[in-house]
C-alpha cells in the first residue's frame, strides 16, 4: 500500500519525477538526491513499510539480489574501487525519511570524502556481556 504523504512512495511509484536507473514490479532504484558519491542509489520498494520491521518478508527477499545486481551494474560501469551497502532502521540509526530504503554507495580511492566512511568502533563489551547477550538472542 502506497502511503499519501510519503515522499518516498511518491518517488517510487513515479508520482514525482526522478532519476530511475532501475525498476520492476516491487521496487525503483533511484540516484540520491544528495549523494555521497559518484552513482549514490536507493534501493525503494513500491509499497510503504516505515523500516525493516515491518517489510514483508517476501519484500525483504528479493532485496540482496537486487542490491547485488546494482552493486555489479556500478563496478562494471562507474569503475568504483569500493561499496558500502547501507540501511537505518530509526532515528537513533540515522533513518531520517520513514520509509523502507538502502542506500547503495560506490566508494573511490583517493576521493576526499572517504574520511567520512562508516567507522565502527568497539563498544568494549566483557566476554561475560558478550555471552549473556548471545542468550538473549538466541
Amino acid at each position: 500500500m502506497k502511503k499519501d504523504d510519503c515522499i518516498f512512495c511518491k518517488l517510487a511509484n513515479g508520482d514525482i519525477p526522478t532519476n530511475m536507473i532501475y525498476q520492476d514490479d516491487d521496487f525503483a532504484v533511484i540516484m540520491d538526491a544528495a549523494p555521497v558519491s559518484k552513482g549514490h542509489a536507493l534501493i525503494l520498494p513500491r509499497e510503504h513499510a516505515d523500516n525493516l520491521y515491518e517489510l514483508p518478508d517476501e519484500t525483504a527477499s528479493k532485496l540482496m539480489p537486487l542490491a547485488k545486481k546494482i552493486a555489479s551494474r556500478m563496478k562494471e560501469r562507474l569503475n568504483c574501487d569500493g561499496l558500502n551497502i547501507l540501511q537505518n532502521n530509526g532515528e537513533t540509526a540515522g533513518q531520517s525519511v520513514f520509509h523502507f530504503h538502502m542506500h547503495v554507495i560506490p566508494r573511490y580511492d583517493g576521493a576526499a570524502n572517504n574520511s567520512d566512511l562508516l567507522k565502527f568502533s568497539s563498544a568494549n563489551l566483557s566476554e561475560g556481556e558478550i555471552s549473556d547477550i548471545s542468550s538473549q538472542l538466541s
